[in-house]
């Protein structure tokens, strides 16, 4: 569906050049939902706007729905745009027009006919859930209501990509999680791939099917989902993994367990697919004379399965405990002891 080839871009500067992206290859699949992570300056922006042309690749080439976009120009990239659809952080609405005039704007552009581009706005405003908003301006709709405009627009000419631009950097946590179930509903719907930009790992983890991590303009960390976060190599990788497995309270808690805990061990599990459904923690208590004390522990899903990190304090007498950490062991749970009594 989309292929990447030895992109690089490069722009001038009174400092010299500045390699943009250095050297991407990427291979996109038909349906999937791929997401592209990395802080400001990482590349991830100028990257997306060369799969609709908007930016011109220095070297390399650019394949989307089998459009090189990357050499094509005039009607032939605005025909190859109609199948390239992109969604923003800011929405980018018409500010004068309505929900359902907003909609319909791509396919005036388009020359559908006015009794079928009422019935297109239909289905999408049903698609996106904005019933009864469809003659509401902007002004007077949520950020979550804007988004979920721009999406249906974005759809309208029924692209095969959707390319989202940090589209839920400015949205609330709970507006984010409903903009992010409308996306994966719209994907497996109709077969849609979706490409997403984000400097959340959050969204990655919600909804992505694979991910690409950029630092200065290189892509230094590709996988799925799942694996990513089972075993991240790269420094950054797990800067954007611990945003998700390890809250902010996690540091402060490790802090004071050496204290509050001088007896026994607390210990760190890690989970990662079909062993985060196990009911590990009534076995141990079961198998073992110990008592189990759970600390902090957060459990989460991708598209590809489950993962999750537990801390417990585990104390009873010193034989037990270890035995209890070696059969922790074989259920293929990640054990680190952070606490020795």
């Amino acid at each position: 569906m989309i292929s990447i080839k030895k992109v690089q871009k490069i722009y001038p500067s009174q400092k010299g050049q500045v390699k943009a992206v250095d050297n991407v290859n990427l291979e996109i699949n038909e349906g999937e939902i791929f997401g592209v992570i990395g802080y400001s300056g990482a590349g991830k922006s100028t990257l997306i706007r060369m799969l609709n042309g908007l930016e011109l690749p220095t070297e390399g080439t650019v394949v989307v729905a089998n459009n090189e976009v990357s050499k094509i120009k005039g009607s032939k990239l605005r025909k190859a745009r109609q199948e390239i659809s992109m969604i923003f952080q800011h929405f980018n609405l018409l500010w004068s027009r309505t929900v359902r005039q907003n909609i319909s704007f791509p396919l005036e552009i388009a020359g559908v006919s006015k009794r079928e581009r009422a019935k297109r706005v239909d289905e999408l405003i049903k698609l996106v859930g904005l019933e009864g908003r469809e003659d509401a301006y902007p002004s007077q709709l949520s950020g979550g209501q804007k988004q979920r405009v721009g999406i249906a627009r974005a759809l309208a000419n029924n692209p095969k990509v959707l390319l989202c631009d940090e589209a839920t950097s400015a949205l609330d946590p709970q507006t984010t999680d409903a903009i992010l179930d409308l996306l994966v509903d719209i994907n497996r719907r109709l077969g849609l791939t979706i490409v997403l930009i984000t400097h959340e790992m959050h969204v990655i983890r919600k909804i992505c099917h694979r991910v690409a991590v950029m630092e200065d303009g290189k892509v230094v960390e590709m996988g799925p989902v799942l694996d990513v976060f089972k075993n991240p190599q790269e420094e950054i990788t797990k800067r954007f993994v611990q945003q998700v497995t390890e809250p902010e309270e996690t540091k402060e808690t490790t802090r004071h367990l050496h204290e509050k805990y001088p007896e026994g061990k607390v210990v760190q599990l890690s989970f990662v697919g079909e062993t985060a459904d196990q009911p590990l923690i009534t076995e141990l208590i079961r198998k073992h004379e110990i008592t189990v004390n759970i600390l902090q522990g957060k459990i989460s899903y991708t598209q590809n399965g489950s993962y999750g990190t537990l801390f417990i304090h585990l104390d009873g007498p010193k034989g037990e405990v270890e035995k209890a950490i070696a059969f922790i062991n074989t259920h293929q749970v990640g054990v680190e002891v952070i606490a020795n009594g």
